[in-house]
This record gives C-alpha cells, sequence and structure tokens, in this order.
C-alpha cells in the first residue's frame, strides 16, 4: 500500500499543532498556578507548620538567625570601611546589608520578622484563639532567641579579634546611627521595613531560581531606604551595650520597642490582612463548594 507525503505532511503538521498547544496550556498552568490564592496557601500551610514545632527547635534556630544576620551589620562596616568616599558609596555600601538576610533565609532559620505574615495567615485563616496562643508563643521564643543570638555574636566580636581592627569604626557609626533615632522616627520608619520583609516571603514561593535576587534587593532597600529592622538593629544594639556605649532604657525606649511595634504593624496589620483580603472571597467560594 502506497504511502502519501501529503498525508504524512498533514499528520505531522496536526501532531506539531497538538504539541504546541499542549505546551501553551502548560505554560499558562505554570504561569497561573501561583495565584494569589494558591501564594495565600503555600503560606498558610508553612505557618501551620512552623506552629507546630517545638521549643528547643525554635529556639536553636531563631539563635542561629540572630548570630547569623550579624553579617548584615558586618558585610555593610566592610564595604564603608573599603569602599572610595564618594557620592555612590551609600547605595554600594548597602549592598552588604543583605548578607546576613541571604544566610538566615535561604538557611530557613527562625526570624522574628518572617513570622510576622507566615504565622499570621493560619489565625487570620481559622479565628481560632488556641491558634493565636499558639503564635504568640512562637513570637516570644523567637524573639527571644534572635535577641540572644544577636548578644552572643556581638560580644564575640567585641572581646575577641574575630573582626580586623580596621573596620570597628564602621561598625560603630552604624550601631549609633541604626539606634539612635528619636522613638517616633524609630517607629514609623519600622513600617516600611516590616511591609518589605512580608513583600519576600509573599514573593519567594514564585521566584525559584530567583531568590538570591529578590531577597537581595529588597533587603537592599531597607538598608538604603534607611529603615529599621528589630533583629538586624539588635545586633547593633548590642554591640552598643556590651561596651556600655548604650544603657538598657535608651535601648528599649528609643530602639527595641518603638521597632518592633512597626515591624509586627508593617507586616501584620498591613501586609498580612491586605494579603488575606485579596484572597477572602475566593476562599470563601472554596469552603461553599
Amino acid at each position: 500500500m502506497a504511502i502519501d507525503p501529503a498525508q504524512d505532511r498533514d499528520a505531522l503538521d496536526q501532531r506539531d499543532g497538538t504539541l504546541e498547544e499542549t505546551n501553551d496550556e502548560m505554560s499558562v498552568e505554570r504561569a497561573s498556578k501561583l495565584a494569589p490564592k494558591l501564594i495565600y496557601e503555600v503560606i498558610r500551610r508553612d505557618g501551620e507548620e512552623e506552629l507546630e514545632r517545638t521549643n528547643r527547635a525554635l529556639i536553636w534556630s531563631g539563635i542561629a538567625a540572630g548570630i547569623m544576620i550579624s553579617f548584615s551589620v558586618v558585610g555593610e562596616a566592610i564595604l564603608r570601611t573599603y569602599l572610595p568616599d564618594t557620592p555612590s558609596r551609600y547605595l554600594i555600601e548597602n549592598l552588604g546589608y543583605s548578607l546576613g538576610f541571604l544566610i538566615v533565609i535561604l538557611g530557613r532559620m527562625q526570624l522574628f520578622t518572617e513570622n510576622t505574615i507566615t504565622t499570621v495567615l493560619p489565625v487570620i485563616h481559622t479565628g481560632d484563639g488556641s491558634m493565636l496562643g499558639r503564635m504568640i508563643r512562637l513570637w516570644g521564643i523567637v524573639l527571644g532567641a534572635n535577641v540572644v543570638g544577636a548578644f552572643a555574636v556581638a560580644t564575640l566580636y567585641v572581646y575577641t579579634p574575630a573582626l580586623p581592627a580596621e573596620i570597628t569604626p564602621a561598625m560603630m557609626e552604624l550601631s549609633r546611627h541604626a539606634t539612635g533615632f528619636a522613638p517616633q522616627e524609630a517607629f514609623f520608619r519600622a513600617i516600611p521595613a516590616g511591609v518589605l520583609v512580608a513583600c519576600i516571603v509573599w514573593m519567594l514561593p514564585q521566584a525559584e531560581s530567583a531568590s538570591f535576587l529578590l531577597i537581595a534587593t529588597f533587603t537592599w532597600l531597607i538598608a538604603a531606604g534607611d529603615f529599621t529592622h528589630i533583629v538586624a538593629g539588635s545586633v547593633e544594639m548590642a554591640y552598643l551595650m556590651v561596651q556600655n556605649d548604650l544603657s538598657f532604657a535608651d535601648a528599649m525606649t528609643r530602639f527595641f520597642l518603638p521597632v518592633l511595634a512597626g515591624n509586627v504593624i508593617g507586616g501584620t496589620a498591613i501586609f498580612s490582612l491586605m494579603a488575606y483580603g485579596q484572597v477572602k472571597d475566593e476562599l470563601s467560594e472554596t469552603r461553599h463548594d
């Protein structure tokens, strides 16, 4: 039986058309698989997993985060020390601020400001009082552990030759600046920082290979915008306190409490509620179905 080349070409064209259509559908599916509702679900389930972690796991992970976030201050101090004093130095030196955040976030350590959205979504979703209690427990443990880590690494930097003496002046300058705002200014500068960290958490599920660039860009913006962050700033606070350059009362009233409140409002009251608001109707429809 003779084979008609024209029929073969038609069959091949039809097959190629089908494959192209299939590939298009797969591309659309990949592009739409992380719609806002699905991002919300990814973060909510991550939050539920975090709320199930043991106290011991939270403590050690939080201490590790408090130690590793110090490389944001160290990185910025190194660049400030060795870069030439030019108008663009400020923008370049703030790239160093991203280093600690990259280690902590990509290393999946417990950073308090990440939890202002991650563990809040399960509470909003369920409206369960017991879930709220678990969230408060996690917040207290993680924040306390972050601060312990910050003081541990600050003590190391001050009382050992772990860091070169050349960067000490820059470390002091950065620390005094971060903790030297008036309480009201520290509070309001902390709100954008809380929002930006929450943005990182919200965008990471779809960032994939761009995670490094995403974290570096948004944390650079925190530093370049001169916003205040409770954990990275706690390293600077501790660096001054262990040298008796900052009193406990000033540390609490001028830095820690105002910045803590601002970060929580930025990450929870603003971003988390907005994130929930944009998917609330879709979630209600899903429950009714």
